[in-house]
């Protein structure tokens, strides 16, 4: 059922970032990010007038239970249909859901019972544009340029969190909620004439197609599961990812801000540790998106995590801030990397027809499962302190290294090459 749409010819002649239907999507997906960052911005400051801190969290994590239980019935999705039409109406979806917000905030005070109802409509738009999402890039592009993509993805994520929080933040203090709103809303308008001029690729793998037609959207699921499953590659790339995401996410959000606490650093401190952080997930970004291929990606992928994770462990036993600070810079460069080169490996690996069900079964351990660690990582340091569990949540994170070491396909796996026909 997929449809093709505008194709591209089968080799590509032009690097992604010299590819204007790249960076075409590319811009799109920005904008479609900097408007979900404004967009929370409106929605925590709305609750926070409309309501109490309790409720605040409530319309906060209303999203995320949708965005979950729906992921992985919007991969089959992607995988049935077009995933550019799938993040086309996606994006139309959020962007009249959220200007109708605005409107009704203009006119009257924000009540609750909306604000949790446009996040629970808002997460599962999301799951739905999420799958697609990744989806999508071995369609626009050749696969030795998909590292690269991934790095350029990287960049467009990091700059719409750098971006994002201001430009709500001086949409609220100019023209309040409902200006903010429309601000976000407009941003996702942006994106919808660049979806539209992106040209795709047919489906490669011969067969899939059919294989999708002929069952049920839940036989579909359960084939896409079965085929993550029995992947020599793409299956342990998952589970490892999944155990890195349940021991290190945690730690690394809610656990950093307890550390500080318990130090005495301060919002300085704070501060400081998540930009060095943000910096070497930056700074590994952009040296993918810039080299385009990097040697041994397997082996280097779960030596990145291997460091990671010890980093993650170490930080809370060092005495000093600025020491903190540089190994937050390390932790970041190194899970960068590994998060870069497991989505590169998984896209270049992965049956076309699949794409979608696997990226929603990736997206689901970190907007689904990692998160149920956040009260866990709590709780633990409040019992016996930060030290021995950051160290424990470094073990665990190891321990998908660990996994993906014991793979012969993940040590022995390479991205493509750039083909010698290929300009410059």
């Amino acid at each position: 059922m997929a449809t093709t749409g505008t194709v591209l010819p089968e080799r590509a002649t032009t690097p992604a970032h010299r590819d204007g239907n790249v960076l075409r999507w590319l811009s799109a997906y920005t904008a479609s990010l900097v408007g979900d960052s404004v967009y929370f911005v409106a929605l925590g400051w709305s609750a926070q007038k409309a309501a109490g801190p309790t409720e605040v969290g409530l319309v906060m994590a209303a999203g995320a239970l949708p965005r979950a239980l729906l992921m992985l019935g919007g991969g089959v999705v992607a995988d049935r249909f077009d995933p550019r039409r799938v993040i086309l109406g996606s994006d139309t979806l959020r962007c009249l859901l959220i200007l109708a917000v605005a409107a009704g905030i203009a006119l009257t005070a924000p009540a609750l019972w909306i604000l949790v109802s446009v996040g629970l409509v808002f997460g599962a738009v999301d799951a739905l544009f999420i799958p697609a999402v990744g989806a999508l890039p071995p369609r626009i592009a050749g696969s030795d340029q998909l590292a690269r993509i991934a790095g350029m993805r990287s960049l467009a994520m990091r700059l719409s969190q750098i971006a994002g929080p201001p430009v709500g933040g001086l949409a609220m203090g100019v023209g309040g909620a409902a200006a903010t709103f429309a601000v976000a809303g407009l941003l996702f308008a942006v994106s919808l004439p660049l979806l539209l001029t992106i040209r795709i690729r047919p489906l490669e793998a011969g067969g899939s197609e059919e294989q999708q037609e002929s069952g049920t959207a839940w036989q579909d699921l359960r084939d896409g599961l079965r085929y993550i499953r029995r992947h020599r590659l793409i299956g342990p790339l998952v589970a490892a990812g999944a155990i890195c995401q349940l021991g290190l996410t945690g730690t690394l959000n809610v656990g950093m801000v307890l550390l500080n606490a318990e130090r005495g650093w301060g919002p300085a401190g704070y501060g400081l540790i998540i930009s060095s952080f943000g910096a070497g997930a930056a700074s590994s970004a952009a040296l993918l998106a810039i080299a385009g291929w990097l040697p041994r990606a397997g082996l280097m992928l779960s030596g990145a995590l291997l460091v990671g994770s010890a980093g993650a462990a170490t930080i809370a036993l060092v005495p000093n801030l600025w020491i903190a600070v540089v190994l937050a810079g390390v932790i970041g460069l190194n899970a960068g990397v590994f998060g870069s080169l497991d989505s590169t490996l998984i896209q270049t690996s992965a049956d076309p027809a699949y794409l979608g069900r696997v990226t929603s079964v990736v997206m689901l351990t970190m907007v689904g499962l990692a998160p149920l660690s956040y009260p866990l990582v709590g709780a633990a340091i409040g019992a016996w302190g930060a030290a021995p569990v950051f160290v424990g949540c470094g073990i665990v994170g190891g321990l998908g290294a660990t996994v993906a070491l014991a793979s012969d396909a993940v040590r022995r796996a390479e991205l493509p090459r750039r083909r010698p026909d290929m300009a410059s």
